[in-house]
């Protein structure tokens, strides 16, 4: 007959087949979600917006912060990493990206929320090319599932602009 060692290996086989099987079906389900997030950002101060001794150009901002992703969460998402960066173009760069602020959300109850706070990371050109700029501040989220693969998608708010003169 079959020896210890072989029905071992194949019942092995077998739960791991089968509990990729159920994984892949997890992860295709997420497919399926109904996802609408939606949020608003507005900046309430400009704290500082002085040019340092070696010539780059910062920023301070207060902002105001209302999101609603809930619907991100489905029953196989496991957190969800969201960070808002300031977007503009410069004569060097086509396209610069400074993280101001972000979160980790670890479950729905967590996900529609309301903050005022200042820019967490510091909002720095690498130059003077701040003055009388408009950008655009980003909402950036990553889900993260239980199985599957991560995704990520972004909502840009356009409009914003910084003033002409240093503070």
């Amino acid at each position: 007959m079959h020896t210890f060692g072989y029905r071992a290996n194949a019942l092995l086989t077998f739960a791991v087949t089968a509990l990729a099987f159920i994984c892949a079906i997890a992860s295709f389900s997420d497919k399926f979600s109904n996802q609408n997030p939606s949020a608003e950002i507005q900046i309430l101060n400009i704290n500082r917006f002085q040019k340092k001794s070696h010539g780059n150009d910062e920023v301070s901002l207060t902002l105001d912060i209302a999101a609603d992703l809930q619907s991100l969460f489905t029953w196989n998402t496991k957190q969800v990493f969201v960070f808002i960066a300031a977007e503009y173009e410069t004569p060097k760069n086509a396209l610069n990206q400074v993280s101001l602020w972000d979160a980790i959300i670890p479950t729905k109850e967590h996900a529609k929320f309301r903050i005022q706070t200042s820019n967490k990371y510091r909002f720095i050109d690498q130059g003077h090319n701040l003055r009388g700029k408009d950008f655009n501040l980003t909402l950036h989220w990553h889900v993260m599932p239980k199985t599957g693969k991560m995704f990520a998608d972004k909502i840009v708010m356009s409009g914003y602009s910084l003033p002409d003169a240093y503070r």
